[in-house]
């Protein structure tokens, strides 16, 4: 019965060395290998050509209006939302949310299409 008194004692102070482990957590350093180099064959890293054939969405924005949202619900076919800019003005295109250009529309094959007009610069770029 000795054996079982000392077992339970044990099972009182793993217990009680958890209780107080939780309460105070210790902070290690951790130690990562050094990650080896890649050649330039365009097998890893430094290659952006995987890149160069992925579509990516771009949006051109003709104008943009605020109304209320019973005016909003109130929209049928038919109905005609005025836009803040006039017909002259060019319009903006996006990548994401990031203006990256300006342009006017224009039809080829009786399709919209969008002739590029600007490409902004860094400081150019306003995001909407």
């Amino acid at each position: 019965m000795p054996e079982t008194a000392e077992k339970t004692e044990e099972k009182k102070d793993q217990q009680n060395g958890s209780e107080a482990g939780d309460a105070k957590t210790q902070a290690k350093t951790a130690e990562f290998s050094e990650a080896a180099a890649t050649d330039s064959d365009g097998t890893a890293g430094g290659s952006i050509d995987i890149l160069l054939d992925v579509d990516i969405a771009v949006t051109v924005a003709i104008g943009q209006t605020e109304i209320p949202v019973r005016k909003l619900l109130q929209l049928r076919p038919g109905s005609v939302l005025k836009l803040d800019k006039s017909i002259d003005e060019p319009v903006d295109l996006f990548l994401k949310d990031t203006r990256f250009a300006t342009g006017d529309i224009v039809v080829v094959d009786d399709q919209f299409a969008v002739r590029i007009k600007q490409i902004l610069g860094l400081g150019n770029s306003a995001s909407k």
